[in-house]
């Protein structure tokens, strides 16, 4: 399964998304769900997912799927 494969099924569980959510175009507070709260959640099932661990600047400034699928891959995750 590819790095962005996983990252979506970790997107879709920790956010609770219904199939009809763009993932892979998702940003932050595009969706009620991805709020402060579910940021976190989302943040700590990523990491749960590809066993890493971000930086404080690096939580803050995942603001899409696609900057955290950058994040993962320059952390050498899913490789």
């Amino acid at each position: 399964m590819s790095l962005n494969d996983r990252l979506r099924g970790v997107f879709v569980d920790a956010l609770q998304l219904d199939d009809s959510v763009d993932v892979e175009n998702l940003k932050y507070r595009d969706i009620e769900a991805w709020d402060s709260v579910g940021h976190m959640a989302l943040v700590a099932s990523i990491e749960d997912e590809f066993d890493v661990q971000f930086e404080t600047e690096q939580v803050i400034d995942m603001s899409s799927f696609k900057v955290a699928v950058d994040m993962l891959r320059g952390l050498g995750a899913g490789e």
